[in-house]
């Protein structure tokens, strides 16, 4: 079974095709130039783009795999949630290429193609996880703990109340007048830095709460700035960058292996865009190793949203779907912007 997969749900414009778990092309066109001269994603540019690059990245991706439009067997696209222009340039793509080739179409929640990367054949260095495990979405929009059971068996463990991990780094970035992304700047200035040098906040550390919150972090930086009284360069700003990470990291980590206990997983298995920081994957494999749990974190490519993981959840869905002699999605699908997966 072949499946074509796109991915349009925000600031990235990806298409990927795979084979039986196999991934044979991946293709992304970032935005991230596009948006860094406003400091974030504006959404009406975002969905400008997409229209402007999604035949380019099917094209690329069929070239890179090496057969034709006529090979594909169905289509998977990204449904939601994300910022509904760009969802809509997405599914309208799918359901054109799947409507003229008379080919099963299927749409995929984001978040669910997140968790399940691992799972794609050729996604992981490491073995597969088994289920049960714990998962730790984390991005620019999103910080949830899911248990998951099985493949459409979810459980909410906790989720952020206020910025996800990645908004609360990039606006901190922003203050600290570094490049957008703003969290991908601090990963990289806070290798030199001194973590322990400001006592930046924990939101919510009670043992039994496993929501997140960011905000009171960006605030205290604010503070912080106010204090020092000018723009901190050099080591101050190295120390100051590790702080701030330290300090979503150590939430990030506490909560997800004590979630993982609850539910008595021996896997965590790390999504979303921030999983590719460097300092949450250092952390989370020295706790993991500590309390013997397996850590499973997909290959950098398929940290960050992408079609890859798309297609792979689509090909679980299709197979599914094939052998219970079920319908497939209509050609009227609709995005849905603001999609919960439990």
């Amino acid at each position: 079974m072949r499946i074509l997969g796109i991915e349009s749900s925000c600031d990235e414009c990806s298409a990927a095709i795979i084979e039986d778990g196999k991934i044979l092309s991946h293709i992304i066109a970032s935005q991230i130039p596009l948006h860094a001269k406003y400091g974030g994603v504006v959404p009406e540019l975002a969905s400008r783009a997409h229209i402007v690059d999604i035949v380019e990245v099917l094209r690329g991706a069929f070239k890179e795999a090496g057969i034709t439009p006529e090979q594909i067997d169905g289509v998977a696209v990204t449904q939601g949630p994300g910022l509904i222009g760009s969802l809509l340039v997405g599914l309208e793509a799918a359901k054109a290429f799947a409507y003229v080739r008379n080919i099963p179409l299927i749409g995929v929640h984001h978040t669910e193609g997140h968790l399940l990367a691992p799972l794609i054949d050729t996604a992981s260095g490491m073995e597969k996880p088994t289920f049960p495990f714990m998962g730790l979405v984390v991005s620019g929009g999103h910080t949830n703990l899911i248990a998951v059971r099985g493949i459409g068996q979810y459980e909410s463990i906790g989720r952020t109340l206020d910025d996800a991990a990645g908004e609360c780094l990039d606006k901190v970035g922003k203050m600290l007048g570094l490049p957008y992304p703003g969290g991908v700047a601090i990963d990289k200035l806070s290798v030199g830095g001194d973590p322990q040098k400001y006592d930046f906040p924990r939101a919510l550390p009670q043992h039994d709460n496993f929501d997140f919150s960011f905000s009171g972090l960006k605030t205290s930086v604010a503070t912080q700035l106010r204090h020092i009284g000018h723009m901190p360069e050099g080591q101050d700003l190295a120390d100051l960058c590790a702080s701030a990470l330290e300090a979503v990291v150590d939430s990030l980590a506490r909560k997800t292996i004590r979630a993982a206990k609850k539910i008595h997983a021996k896997t965590i298995v790390v999504a979303g865009g921030v999983s590719a920081n460097r300092r949450l994957r250092q952390r989370l494999a020295d706790d993991c190793a500590r309390e013997n749990l397996a850590l499973s974190i997909p290959p950098m490519k398929l940290c960050t949203d992408n079609a890859a993981m798309i297609a792979g959840l689509g090909q679980y869905r299709l197979k599914d779907l094939v052998q219970s002699h079920a319908g497939f999605d209509a050609f009227n699908l609709q995005p849905r912007p603001s999609w919960n997966l439990v």
